[in-house]
């Protein structure tokens, strides 16, 4: 942790936290210590570090709770159409400093604490992680939550509250190992339990058909259990709700049929329906057909539908008589947003109740359900398409693979009379694959099921119509659509770099934090001497504050001057960590065979978690360490070069290491990252972006101008191009010496002197099927990267492309994203009034 700051420090760091009044700090102090006095009533006499968090947080929350249910109060009265976002992930992170920046908070309680002799920072730290997602999908809804309720939106999160998230990540003698996260073990001061909103979902069973309708009876029946979390806008007091379902077993589970008298077991049988929310899956872009998986997927649809719909039905604040029972309207009073195709079972289920229980006519459910529903696509990797076998569903399911089956043979007969004849178009468009093994297409169900289908950045998104959807963008082109991805300036700015957004609030004010295209104002700015200071200042204040940090919590020491080189994110073929791992070896080469040249230092700092069951990632994060082993115990190498594996990346990490990176890595092969987030963050907190023409790298190369990136590589139309012509690896290592070398270097066990065929695979795939191609990229990523180091030798010219970027990231906030889904997808229009604070009396 960095040294704690002196009096007159602390009472700088106040632009843009907002200047504490005496009165807040004095009832922050009060409201504190009560809350402690009742801890250590209950328990002890001494408190301890975790007390004093406890304390706090309930501190803070006491603020949540009147605006709360004011929001909750104003939504009910207003009857405004609700979004719901259901997403089987939420990346929250931590959520203490999050609060007391939205509440306008930080401030006070800074100086409260202060004064009562603690330090902020350190209770910050003991808060758990809240890791509810592997990456990019579920931290993109955690950053959608806080632009929906900034935006004043009557949204509402909803998900699975898992028991064990992402795993939290150890290394142990190079290789990853994966140890439970159990995040809830000291208990969540967040969340509210709701039992009263209970509600049942039904598993397995069997159909009938009756004179009365269809029946879906005999089923298996497990409780579905909410818990809230506040979810607070940015000053505006308005506070939405992010429900997380738990699964519990009923009282008389297994206890009727099954277990004739043995009631033991029948009570220990109870395990076997609450394992439903015990643990998130850790893959990320990864398609595992587990029937547990399916069973998630199906608990949270279910449990979400049934509570939209009694709110559907009940109007008034407090009421719950149903007093809606048209279903006319629905489409005009709710949005089911499906955040990738996780959700999916929304369409069949929605289309099961309007049918089965609410006696709707088929046609007018579909069309209910079709404008109810809006669907994002997030990857276009073939293993990562959910394909579940029909045979799962007939068993968990069965009523919803009736229904599947009807809608899919109505779009069937549309496509035939469309295209008469073009039998491979209704093969190649059904949401039914046939084959051994048939499956359901969940893709394909969502684009029938959805009025409108959008990918997450503009390349991506023109992949979906051109390539994924071809056949169902030529029969709908209105349906899609494009929705850039953003992320939240007041976590990734405000909270991660409050140095930065000091230094920017004094030349341009505070309006940025929520409207973030405002920093285009900087661009007056690029050749002022002063703020070029200034903004290389708090880099350099943020690279000693993390370099203080690893050698704290790693015992590895870094040269804070040396450029910080940085690749985070989950470890995976495509992302090519590996095309890092080669520049790092070529640079080593290059240091080796001229140790007494001068070479601009770097620090090479990779961080990301690989699913327990993909060997190649683990094996390169084995290979990244192994790298790390030789290069930082080589005496010839000295400071001028480090390679540093970043162990447990996650949201609190990512905070620290963002606002202190120099260089961000963005070198997917292009058309294979549908948007990222990361490089958004990155550009933002001042640090400049290699990388290829992917994902959101294009939009920000075009907001900043090309040459303010460093970018290199083929193009989407280059790959497909080498894919058609046939890539051949062995002629770019047979024809650049520096690779060759790197690739032996790899495969002769120089980095693994006491297991020398420890990476043949990895040489094996690079070699002979790298789906990534990526030695295609080595030369000129190598190249790039020289221009790197001739440009961070020119600190003002560095600054003033990184001042550049700052400026033209606007575009890349959650708030710009959430308002093109507002008026384009679900047809509400954000609000930037506020609701009145809980102490002005109501009109």
């Amino acid at each position: 942790m960095a040294a704690p700051l002196s009096d007159g420090d602390r009472r700088k760091q106040i632009s843009v936290r907002g200047i504490a009044g005496l009165g807040d700090v004095a009832e922050v102090r009060k409201s504190f210590n009560r809350h402690l006095h009742f801890t250590l009533v209950k328990d002890r006499n001494v408190a301890t570090p975790r007390d004093y968090y406890f304390a706090l947080a309930h501190t803070v929350r006491d603020h949540l709770v009147g605006r709360w249910i004011r929001t909750q109060q104003h939504y009910y009265e207003r009857d405004p159409k609700r979004i719901y976002y259901l997403s089987l992930e939420f990346y929250m992170g931590r959520t203490l400093q999050n609060t007391m920046v939205n509440l306008g908070l930080q401030n006070a309680c800074d100086e409260a604490i202060y004064q009562l002799g603690l330090d902020l920072e350190e209770l910050e730290e003991i808060e758990e992680d809240a890791g509810l997602g592997n990456g990019g999908l579920g931290r993109l809804a955690a950053c959608f939550l806080d632009s929906m309720a900034t935006l004043g939106l009557a949204a509402y999160g909803y998900g699975i509250r898992y028991e064990f998230g992402i795993f939290n990540q150890k290394i142990v003698d190079g290789w990853q190992v994966e140890e439970a996260d159990d995040w809830l073990r000291y208990g969540n001061p967040w969340e509210k339990a709701r039992p009263e909103y209970m509600l049942p979902v039904h598993f397995y069973g069997r159909v009938e058909h009756t004179p009365d309708g269809v029946k879906w009876i005999n089923t298996q029946v497990v409780l579905a259990m909410p818990y809230d979390t506040p979810v607070p806008g940015y000053k505006n007091n308005t506070v939405n709700t992010m429900r997380l379902w738990s699964a519990k077993a009923p009282n008389d589970f297994n206890l009727q049929e099954f277990n004739m008298g043995d009631y033991i077991e029948a009570v220990l049988d109870r395990n076997l329906a609450e394992n439903i929310s015990r643990v998130l899956y850790p893959n990320d872009n990864f398609f595992e057909g587990k029937e547990l998986r399916l069973k998630q997927e199906y608990f949270v649809v279910a449990a979400t539908l049934q509570d939209i719909i009694r709110r559907f039905k009940s109007s008034k604040f407090g009421c719950r008589d149903p007093v809606r029972t048209c279903f006319e309207t629905f489409p005009d009073k709710v949005a089911i947003q499906l955040n990738d195709t996780h959700p999916a079972l929304s369409i069949p289920e929605l289309m099961r109740i309007l049918v089965d229980v609410e006696k709707v006519d088929w046609d007018k459910a579909w069309e209910i359900t079709k404008r109810t529903c809006a669907y994002t696509n997030h990857t276009v990797l073939p293993e990562a398409l959910e394909r579940w076998p029909v045979s799962m569903f007939e068993k968990l399911l069965p009523r919803h693979l009736e229904i599947i089956y009807a809608l899919n043979q109505m779009h069937l007969d549309r496509v035939a009379a469309l295209y008469p004849g073009d039998i491979d178009r209704l093969r190649r468009m059904s949401v039914i694959e046939e084959g051994d093994c048939k499956r359901i297409n969940m893709a394909h169900l969502c684009v029938i099921g959805s009025h409108a289908v959008n990918g997450v950045a503009r390349i991506h998104s023109d992949i979906v119509k051109n390539s994924v959807f071809k056949d169902f963008y030529e029969l709908e082109p209105e349906k899609f659509q494009n929705k850039t991805n953003g992320i939240t300036p007041r976590r990734w700015l405000l909270l991660c770099n409050p140095g930065l957004a000091d230094v920017i609030a004094e030349k341009i004010g505070e309006g940025f934090v929520t409207d973030l295209s405002q920093l285009k104002k900087l661009l007056d700015f690029i050749d002022n001497e002063t703020f070029i200071r200034d903004v290389a200042k708090v880099k350099q204040e943020n690279k000693l504050k993390f370099a203080a940090y690893l050698e704290e919590q790693y015992k590895v020491k870094i040269n804070p001057v040396s450029m910080f080189d940085v690749q985070v994110k989950r470890i995976h073929e495509y992302k090519r960590q590996l095309l890092n791992c080669l520049h790092a070896i070529t640079l080593y080469n290059r240091i080796r065979c001229n140790p007494s040249k001068s070479f601009v230092p770097r620090t090479i700092m990779i961080g990301g978690k690989a699913a327990p069951g993909y060997h190649m990632a683990k094996m390169i994060i084995k290979l990244i360490t192994s790298i790390g082993e030789v290069i930082n115990n080589d005496p010839y190498v000295g400071d001028k070069l480090k390679v540093i594996f970043l162990e447990n990346y996650r949201v609190s990490l990512a905070e620290k290491v963002i606002p202190a990176a120099d260089l961000s890595q963005q070198i997917s092969t292009a058309g294979t990252e549908a948007s990222g987030t990361g490089n958004m963050k990155f550009m933002v907190n001042g640090a400049l972006t290699i990388g290829t023409m992917d994902g959101a790298n294009v939009e920000m190369a075009e907001e900043a101008g090309e040459e303010n990136l460093f970018i290199f590589g083929m193009r989407v139309e280059d790959v497909e191009a080498l894919h058609q012509k046939g890539y051949n690896a062995r002629e770019y290592y047979e024809s650049l010496p520096e690779l060759r070398q790197a690739i032996d270097q790899i495969s002769s066990g120089f980095f693994s002197p006491r297991d020398p065929g420890c990476f043949r695979d990895v040489v094996n795939m690079l070699m002979y099927h790298d789906r990534f191609k990526v030695f295609a990229d080595y030369e000129a990523y190598i190249k790039c990267q020289g221009q790197v180091d001739q440009l961070f030798l020119d600190p003002r010219e560095w600054t003033r492309k990184v001042i550049r970027n700052i400026a033209c990231s606007g575009k890349f906030s959650s708030d710009r994203t959430i308002t093109e889904y507002a008026r384009e997808i679900w047809g509400v229009e954000p609000s930037a009034t506020a609701i009145p604070p809980p102490n002005i009396p109501r009109n």
